[in-house]
């Protein structure tokens, strides 16, 4: 059931802001919870590949001020690998233990009494390295004759599944044009103004061991047992808290979790409590990115352009190891993997595969980034075989108003939409016809200019479920599945009516507070300042559960209807005290302007304070039968997000809003500098909570998708030497990320969600690059180049051009 909600007048501010903007933030460096912690430095490897003859601590442990020194001996002794998400003979620690496997990857840990001391301690660490040839192409460790990262395994291959659904063989046989396209997606990261940060507490208790840690870790809480079984001890034994600000995750600080258990072990070895905070080096060299993809897209196609039939064959670099939650990048859009488009029969193989490389993760559009580039890659490609306009192509191939909800043959629930009505907004908005003149005009000039167009389903609200379709089905466990996507949250009133939210997603910047508190004012009928939202972490008092967490964009849908249901059961205890002070019936009362009032005589009305006094001070004039609380939990769990069934399908996600964007490029014929001449995207992200953070998240996505598409690029030498500074890793600032908006929007509004809101924080992340990949293409066609992969900087574009069969004058 659908709620009302009422967006404010105007828009609100962010509660979150005059903190930050006075210096007042708390993030983990702020504060110091335990007396005596000491400070850790972390020693790592040189090497990509590497055997560990031997390790010697001696001399770092006698370095004055050291307190403990740790390395693969210790770690082996006292943690068991991580669980991973399927069964594959790759263990993973928080440190290389027999070999290390990718620059960066820590051995040893040394703990001091201030950070000098700890990293010159490390520098007296010795550590006897065999070399081993490397791997880091996608392709080569598919080879027999690949170096082997793991001697337990028979490849480097960590998954590979095969998923037919529908007639594809017989689809494919009898379409008019197969068009087929290979593209790969680069590695790139999420780059937060923070790096990852712990501080970690091993307590040997009477009842056996517990650690309590610190951390700017942003969700999924699914990690948390995971972390518990690497530490040996029952989750209910690990204490993690979450400071109230985060200096951006996007996605990465998932990751965090290893160092968690390692800086547990250090604390237990040291006997006091360890802190350790990542630097920039460290952060780019070891900490995380988003899965680099090689993928092959084959399309059967009608002579109208009717697309008829996928096959999609996706391989997966997860670096060193397949770290949970991975093989997440590869399934999570796997109910939405044929995107805006009626498409009945779809093959798909999905691999992961190691490599010499960091190991992966979240990053923000993980899975649809690369995804969507291959797609619509290949529908731009599909238009040129049929002679239409990219736009049209696309147009002809949409999933229709009327077909809402739409079911994909991979199991994905398309809850609702308008993407005809989204794409005509697109072209009108970029006045389309003009643009394709304005091209005309510059390419008469010997200019380079492109137009591209992306169209995409966002997935919003992960069923973590999707993560058991990299086990086949027949090896799933019957009533052991996985799935859901429920989110916790905590209500309660004072006696003076001021109204505590408590919530569990761990926000980085979002604006969650000041939405949950114009949800749980407008539920309540209270003014703003009433509402004091709470956005502390701390797993043994907030309530959470394995799938809580800020990703995926689950806030907007699955919060807020916690928030919703919470509040409803509020409001019925306060409308019962506020009717007892009234001498009314509580079905004749509401809630309104800060008020328990009369609905037929609303000047007869109690202050919503007095009625929450009340409860507190006089129990005992409430109607029999009416407890005495002012405090509600609610667990949102849409019934929506199931378990792989035994035929591997999967609503993936609960909501998919959807995405039209188009691209405006120049590239300067000398110097090959790319531009954008203007970028116009239109979002329906179901109910918009608040127009102002809509249009954050929508600008801080452009910014990412700008940095993967043009600037930034996690390089390794054939040799596995990475990408380290910034000197190299070149991330966008403001002055490469002016161009020409035209931002708009349309709400259509999921009916399974109770304010009707979808996730509105990936989508533009996931659109954007190819969109800007397509305007390229466009812009280079007439020289006879192709765009298969990025980012697209001015040597890339060089190199493009300089090898094309000729560079003619436009």
């Amino acid at each position: 059931m659908t709620t009302t909600f009422e967006r404010p007048a105007r828009p609100t501010a962010r509660i979150e802001d005059p903190a930050l903007l006075t210096g007042r933030g708390r993030f983990l460096d702020d504060i110091d919870p335990l007396p005596g912690t000491l400070t850790a430095a972390v020693v790592r490897s040189p090497h990509p590949h590497a055997r560990i003859r031997g390790v010697d601590l001696e001399r770092a442990r006698r370095h004055p001020g050291v307190a403990a020194v740790i390395g693969p001996e210790e770690v082996l002794a006292a943690l068991k690998p991580f669980p991973l998400s399927l069964k594959t003979p790759m263990p993973y620690y928080p440190t290389g233990t027999d070999k290390v496997r990718f620059v960066g990857e820590p051995v040893a840990v040394v703990v001091a009494a201030d950070r000098y001391l700890a990293e010159d301690a490390a520098e007296l660490v010795e550590i006897d390295y065999e070399p081993l040839p490397p791997v880091v192409d996608v392709e080569k460790t598919l080879l027999p004759e690949a170096p082997r990262l793991h001697d337990g395994a028979d490849s480097n291959v960590a998954t590979d599944r095969t998923f037919a659904f529908g007639d594809v063989d017989a689809v494919f046989a009898a379409a008019d044009h197969i068009v087929k396209g290979k593209y790969s997606f680069p590695r790139y990261s999420s780059t937060p103004m923070e790096c990852y940060s712990v501080i970690a507490e091993w307590q040997d208790e009477v009842d056996g061991p517990a650690v309590q840690a610190w951390a700017n870790f942003h969700g999924p809480f699914s990690m948390v047992p995971v972390l518990a079984g690497a530490l040996g001890v029952p989750a209910s034994r690990v204490r993690l808290m979450i400071p109230a600000d985060n200096g951006g995750s996007f996605g990465i600080k998932a990751g965090i979790y290893p160092y968690v258990a390692l800086m547990a072990l250090a604390s237990k070895y040291a006997g006091r409590p360890v802190r350790w905070t990542e630097d920039r080096i460290e952060h780019l060299l070891a900490s995380s990115a988003g899965s680099d993809r090689v993928m092959w897209f084959e399309a059967a196609v009608s002579a109208e352009g009717s697309v008829q039939g996928l096959r999609a064959d996706l391989v997966d670099n997860v670096g060193a190891y397949l770290r949970p939650p991975e093989p997440s990048t590869l399934y999570r859009c796997f109910g939405n993997i044929t995107g805006a488009y009626k498409i009945d029969a779809v093959q798909i193989r999905s691999r992961a595969v190691v490599t010499n490389k960091t190991p992966t993760g979240l990053n923000r559009g993980f899975g649809g980034q690369q995804l969507y580039f291959g797609l619509e890659r290949l529908m731009d490609k599909i238009a040129g075989v049929c002679g239409l306009d990219p736009a049209e192509l696309r147009q002809r191939n949409f999933v229709q108003r009327e077909d809402f909800p739409y079911a994909t043959p991979t199991g994905g629930i398309y809850d609702s939409g308008d993407y005809q009505r989204v794409m005509d907004m697109l072209l009108k908005n970029a006045d389309y016809q003009a643009l394709r003149e304005k091209q005309r005009e510059a390419r008469e000039r010997g200019e380079y200019f492109g137009i591209g167009i992306a169209t995409i389903v966002d997935p919003s609200a992960t069923n973590i479920g999707y993560v058991g379709l990299a086990t086949p089905a027949e090896q799933r466990k019957a009533g052991r599945g996985k799935s859901g996507s429920t989110e916790h949250v905590r209500i309660s009133v004072d006696l003076n009516g001021i109204v505590s939210v408590l919530l569990g997603t761990v926000p980085q910047g979002q604006g969650h507070a000041t939405v949950a508190q114009d949800v749980v004012a407008e539920q309540l009928g209270l003014p703003r300042e009433q509402v004091r939202p709470v956005v502390e972490m701390d797993t043994a008092t907030t309530p959470w559960t394995v799938t809580s967490g800020s990703y995926s964009s689950r806030f907007a849908p699955l919060l807020t209807s916690a928030l919703v249901e919470a509040s409803e059961k509020l409001a019925e205890t306060i409308k019962v005290a506020g009717a007892t002070l009234l001498g009314a019936d509580p079905a004749d009362v509401e809630l309104g302007q800060g008020q328990v009032r009369l609905r037929a005589e609303p000047e007869r009305a109690v202050p919503f304070r007095h009625a929450a006094g009340l409860v507190h001070w006089d129990p005992g004039a409430l109607p029999e039968g009416t407890p005495a609380r002012l405090y509600e939990e609610a667990a949102f769990t849409p019934p929506q997000s199931k378990a792989a069934s035994r035929t591997d399908q999967i609503n993936s996600s609960l909501c998919y809003g959807f995405v039209a964007e188009l691209v405006g490029v120049r590239i300067d014929a000398a110097t090959r500098q790319l531009e954008l001449d203007q970028v116009v995207t239109v979002h329906d992200p179901g109910t918009i909570l608040n127009h102002q953070l809509l249009e954050g998240q929508v600008h801080g996505a452009l910014a990412h998708a700008i940095g993967g598409a043009m600037f930034e690029e996690m390089r390794y030498t054939d040799a596995g030497q990475p990408t380290a500074t910034f000197m190299d890793y070149l991330c966008p600032t403001t002055a490469e990320t002016q161009y020409e908006l035209n931002s708009d929007h349309l709400e259509t509004p999921s009916p399974l969600t109770r304010l009707g809101a979808k996730g509105c924080g990936e989508g533009s992340s996931m659109s954007l690059p190819v969109a800007i990949a397509n305007a390229v293409a466009d812009a280079l066609a007439p020289a006879g180049v192709d765009i298969t992969t990025l980012p697209l900087h001015g040597n890339v574009l060089n190199e493009l051009l300089n090898g094309s069969d000729s560079e003619r004058t436009l």
